[in-house]
């Protein structure tokens, strides 16, 4: 293999998986004075832009009560606070109703992850 395809090769790697994360984010609905929300806040929100899957999806918060985004397509309502949705290219590809505690965030969010083929492993 000469160089030249081993670089092109190494270049379309780098290139798709960048172009598979470049799009996702997670999408966090909630509201003034939710409870479940704040608690969220106070475990999960300052350590999550650090984690792998913090990279990978970084969090975009929209309040339930305003319109939803133009750029944004959500599968189905929102109803409850917090929600957490992944989406890709705008698209919601899984969500999280709720939250009852940092293990089952971490644990729920790394499957949603994996099961969207995002790579949020370093």
């Amino acid at each position: 293999m000469s160089f030249r395809s081993f670089l092109f090769g190494f270049l379309l790697l780098i290139t798709s998986a960048w172009s598979a994360a470049a799009g996702t984010q997670l999408v966090m609905v909630e509201e003034k004075g939710c409870m479940w929300c704040a608690r969220w806040n106070e475990e999960i929100a300052s350590i999550y832009p650090k984690t792998d899957a913090g990279k990978a999806a970084p969090l975009r918060r929209i309040d339930i009560h305003e319109a939803v985004p133009k750029d944004l397509e959500f599968a189905r309502r929102l109803v409850f606070t917090p929600t957490f949705v992944l989406m890709v290219d705008g698209k919601e590809i899984s969500r999280i109703e709720g939250y009852s505690g940092e293990d089952f965030f971490w644990g729920i969010l790394e499957k949603m992850l994996s099961d969207a083929r995002i790579d949020f492993s370093s």
